[in-house]
């Protein structure tokens, strides 16, 4: 197993509709992998955490270098690290095969085609292109190199 440090991350299996396993990924750090084939188009797993402002975003943003914030909407995001599904540790792929839909400030993971058991499962984290640039380390055979947007 690789060397991470602190605790291994588990997932909520209240939140997830498919047997899901974190183990060490390829991409970074923790990774979330298929336990079972899951078919397209169906909930995965929903991204849970406390609801926070964009001001307390990003207060905790620049306190932190691991951080696990997904923005819902113009003036909410929601923190993984609190209260967290284990949907955090989705890694950003730049082909992904998970998708995410937003209703009513819930996150949905949904498959975007038949996951394979032992998939590592990932999404694209679409971060603007105003933010600062983030290498991306998918190692998807069209990367864009990193894991912002381009236009």
């Amino acid at each position: 197993m690789a060397n991470i440090p602190g605790p291994k991350p588990v997932i909520n299996e209240k939140y997830a509709n498919f047997k899901l396993i974190i183990a060490p990924s390829r991409i970074h750090r923790w990774g979330i992998f298929a336990g079972e084939a899951i078919p397209a188009n169906r909930k995965v797993i929903e991204y849970t955490g406390e609801l926070i402002s964009r001001r307390e975003t990003k207060r905790r943003a620049d306190a932190s270098d691991m951080i696990y914030l997904f923005t819902v909407d113009d003036y909410w995001c929601k923190d993984g690290t609190v209260g967290g599904s284990g949907a955090e540790y989705i890694n950003h792929c730049c082909e992904p095969n998970l998708k995410t839909v937003i209703i009513r400030r819930h996150i949905l993971y949904m498959s975007m085609r038949v996951v394979k058991k032992g998939e590592e499962l990932t999404v694209d984290y679409r971060f603007d292109k105003k933010c600062d640039r983030v290498p991306c380390q998918c190692g998807a055979k069209n990367c864009r190199g990193t894991i912002n947007l381009r236009e």
